[in-house]
């Protein structure tokens, strides 16, 4: 899998403002914003992200993603 499926993968099944993903092939980063995230606690935001990629999560596939996940409120309060 590449990055630009994995990114595609995700922000086709979750409206984002900002999606940047980098990684190995196996190992992956992700900055997601999303007013979906609004009022969920962390491990709810992951879970939505989770629910994008499906079985994917469970194979080789995606081995690991390490996430940052904000609110579009969140991501402006913060510098990049």
């Amino acid at each position: 899998m590449t990055s630009e499926e994995l990114r595609s993968l995700i922000a086709a099944g979750l409206p984002c403002d900002h999606l940047q993903v980098e990684g190995d092939g196996r190992h992956w980063s992700a900055v997601i914003v999303s007013a979906a995230f609004q009022g969920k606690r962390p491990i709810q935001r992951h879970q939505l992200v989770y629910a994008t990629l499906g079985a994917r999560m469970h194979t080789d596939e995606v081995h690991a993603l390490s996430m940052r996940t904000l609110t579009p409120a969140e991501w402006a309060s913060q510098p990049h």
